[in-house]
């Protein structure tokens, strides 16, 4: 059996894994006499994650106002922890007026909503000692109207006389945003007082975007990033990539870079993601930045490659159509950025929950969350979906309250106040977490695999050509010399049982297994691998 293997932080979470999973092996990661004991972890000390997106406001709430808090989140630590995840993206923390907290009214202040910046000190210490690597969102697409800097241009450009027109010597912040005569009395576009001016506010008046092609912008956004990364926060989120210069791809490429190459200066292992909402061919080209990752858009929701290799009749060949599409992420974004790392995900907090778009359909709901960590990359997983929470409609509707418990009220959240109230199909997590084939069960074990085998997480992906079924999506990772292979069936109803010829692929050894029931995964004898309905096998 090989070594355990950690970085500098990690023991502490390795540790908690071995506790919190050692009930793993009798469903769905098996140890048998004739199976290889699974029983290891090999959590590495690098920008390979598995992150969990928190949305505060609706996670737990520590002091009894319905609104959630970073106190909430450390008493939650251990449970992200136990579920094995490595990372944790925070959506906005900074001082906002809104409950989403995207329009910034000051950078380098935690939302009092949320607590003090002494309590995400703290965070940031817990988070340290179980190795789990903490990114928050960075909205500089905009900031609030109520920002000190559009409040100084704002009174400045409405005093002007008439005649006059503003000059950025006199007030430096008309240049921090877009400001234009003459063009305001749209959607995009909003009157300056009762001046002839506008600012433009693409997605409300209340968010005016700026001009990061401003100089003095920049330097004023390079003190901000360098304040977080040196209080110890480990890279950003960034909002709404595609919009700095919205329809000018190749100058927000540029804005990237500059963030990309800043953040890697003042911290060689920050690690940036961005968001662009576009199709494939169009945000992989975001990798040009040098930027570690961009967002998957094209796996998720229920239009995403996920969702429609799930509900693909059988014998339809999903399986093989998936592979082929591991493939064809991988080596797309290599053709811009070598070095980059994909940023896979099924759900985010404006994208509606896979509860609804699986219909409620259990099975389907684990498999998806399933192939979703099998991507190489970073894995992104929204709060909720461990438990399978319902979501949908007005964005309010996706970032409902995390339901703990159905008889204990403690810690549970008010939710954003416009929310409709929709009820859960499946149980609680106090509930799921006494049952190893519930929702919260299989998604611990698909992330057990990832950190049990790092080829998972960080290895170069092939089609295995040899096998022929197209229910099967079978791949190979390879990473430092190691290899592994992947197979998964993707028959709903179907056991499969295929050929893996050993002297086509190197194995010796199933390292582990995930089913959405629990059956068992079996390496036979004579090369077969028995696949029950929905499951994956890791052979090494």
């Amino acid at each position: 059996m090989r070594k355990f293997r950690f970085g500098r932080r990690a023991l502490s979470l390795a540790l908690a894994a071995v506790m919190v999973c050692g009930s793993l092996f009798s469903a769905g990661c098996g140890k048998d006499k004739d199976e290889i004991a699974y029983d290891e972890v090999n959590i590495i000390d690098d920008n390979y994650r598995t992150y969990y997106e928190i949305f505060v406001y609706s996670f737990c709430d520590s002091d009894g106002d319905g609104i959630g808090d970073l106190q909430g989140v450390i008493s939650k630590l251990d449970y992200i922890a136990g579920l094995g995840f490595t990372g944790i993206w925070f959506m906005p923390l900074m001082q906002s007026t809104t409950y989403h907290k995207y329009d910034t009214v000051d950078y380098y202040s935690i939302d009092e909503e949320y607590g003090t910046l002494d309590d995400f000190k703290e965070l940031l210490a817990e988070c340290d000692k179980r190795g789990i690597k903490v990114i928050i969102d960075l909205a500089i697409n905009h900031t609030s109207n109520k920002h000190e800097w559009f409040q100084e241009m704002y009174d400045y450009v409405s005093g002007l006389k008439e005649g006059e027109e503003p000059d950025a010597s006199v007030c430096k912040y008309v240049d921090y945003y877009n400001v234009e005569k003459g063009k305001y009395g749209t959607s995009s576009w909003h009157r300056i007082g009762a001046s002839d001016y506008g600012y433009e506010g693409s997605f409300w008046s209340g968010m005016p975007d700026m001009n990061l092609a401003n100089e003095e912008l920049r330097g004023e956004l390079e003190a901000v990033m360098k304040y977080w990364l040196d209080l110890g926060v480990g890279g950003f989120r960034i909002d709404a990539a595609k919009e700095f210069f919205s329809g000018a791809k190749s100058k927000n490429v540029e804005v990237l870079q500059w963030m990309t190459d800043y953040c890697k200066s003042v911290k060689d292992d920050a690690y940036l993601v961005a968001e662009v909402w576009e199709g494939f061919s169009s945000y992989t080209q975001y990798y040009e930045s040098g930027i570690d990752s961009i967002f998957g858009f094209a796996l998720a929701d229920s239009s995403g490659k996920i969702a429609k290799t799930i509900n693909a009749p059988a014998g339809s060949g999903a399986g093989r159509s998936l592979a082929d599409a591991m493939v064809q992420v991988q080596d797309t974004i290599r053709k811009y950025n070598p070095d980059a790392i994909d940023a896979p995900f099924l759900n985010n907090h404006d994208i509606a929950r896979a509860a609804g778009y699986f219909s409620g359909n259990e099975a389907r709901i684990k498999m998806a969350s399933a192939v979703n960590l099998m991507f190489s990359g970073n894995a992104f997983v929204y709060y909720g979906e461990e438990i399978g929470m319902s979501g949908s409609g007005k964005d309010e509707n996706k970032r409902l309250p995390m339901y703990w418990s159905a008889t204990d009220g403690t810690g549970i959240t008010d939710g954003p106040a416009d929310a409709d109230r929709i009820d859960s199909k499946f149980a609680p997590v106090d509930e799921q977490m006494k049952d190893e084939t519930s929702i919260y069960g299989c998604m611990r074990r698909a992330i057990w695999l990832r950190n049990a085998n790092p080829e998972l997480i960080r290895g170069d992906v092939a089609v295995m050509e040899a096998i022929e079924d197209g229910d099967i999506c079978a791949v190979s990772k390879t990473w430092e010399d190691s290899t592994v292979y992947v197979l998964m069936n993707l028959n709903e109803t179907e056991e499969k049982t295929i050929s893996v010829p050993k002297d086509t692929y190197s194995y010796s050894e199933l390292r582990g297994y995930y089913s959405v029931d629990g059956s068992k995964v079996k390496l036979n004898k004579d090369g077969t691998l028995t696949l029950p309905p929905y499951s994956i096998a890791v052979l090494k």
